[in-house]
């Protein structure tokens, strides 16, 4: 991967009345600044389901393309995405198990899963087990480093029209189940992108969703991408 490293220098000015020749104050020449180091160009490794794949859209539409192909002040390899419409937490630990990326690392990795748990009406003490491993393993594909992993909150499909005479407090679940990833993500010190906030917008605005009236559109997934972003150039880009 390409490291670009840049010196910063201190730059000092001196008052026209001070006398040019004179030594810092007891002889001291302060050392330069410390390099910063950019890391410019990442691989990257998507985790999830049918929000990550980007059901009803293009497959160029989806987030972890949108991430990668845009690079704002990152150079992002084309996604590895593991991922699929329906999967609860226990079938994307399955679908891993089954992949060929176990043993490798990938400079970022996104999480984002649960709809479906909450969806079947999978218990929270399963979810919980279940995100807490898949968390640990997200980790490890990240060579170790927390805060190279970046877990994203479930959307609330609970304002759209696929949800209407569902019944159920599925908004209500939802912040459930967000309470817990996002208290387990906080414990294992990785980063957290709420996006449930930006799905609810699509209660007013239905050209955030996708033609099957449930999944985000484009336009939703650039505003998680524009949120993401914020987050993995922090991490990234040292300024």
């Amino acid at each position: 991967m390409r490291i670009i490293i840049i010196s910063l220098f201190t730059v000092f000015t001196l008052s026209a009345c001070a006398n040019k020749n004179a030594p810092a104050p007891g002889g001291y020449i302060p050392p330069p600044r410390p390099v910063t180091v950019i890391q410019d160009t990442l691989t990257y490794l998507a985790l999830g389901d049918s929000y990550t794949i980007g059901q009803d859209v293009p497959p160029d539409q989806n987030f972890p393309n949108l991430m990668a192909k845009q690079g704002y002040n990152l150079d992002i390899l084309p996604p590895t995405i593991i991922a699929r419409t329906g999967w609860t937490s226990d079938e994307l630990i399955d679908a891993i198990d089954q992949s060929d990326i176990k043993g490798k690392t990938y400079d970022m990795v996104t999480l984002l899963i649960g709809v479906n748990d909450q969806y079947r009406g999978l218990s929270q003490d399963n979810y919980r087990t279940k995100f807490t491993q898949l968390l640990n393993t997200a980790i490890q594909f990240a060579g170790g480093i927390h805060n190279h992993v970046f877990v994203l909150s479930i959307p609330d499909y609970g304002v759209t029209p696929f949800a209407h005479g569902k019944g159920g407090n599925i908004s209500e679940e939802i912040d459930q189940f967000n309470a817990i990833n996002n208290e387990i993500s906080a414990n294992a010190h990785v980063n957290y992108v709420e996006i449930t906030g930006i799905s609810k917008l699509a209660a007013n605005d239905l050209s955030l969703l996708a033609s099957d009236g449930l999944h985000p559109s484009p336009k939703m997934y650039q505003m998680w991408v524009d949120k993401l972003k914020l987050e993995v150039e922090s991490v990234f880009v040292k300024k």
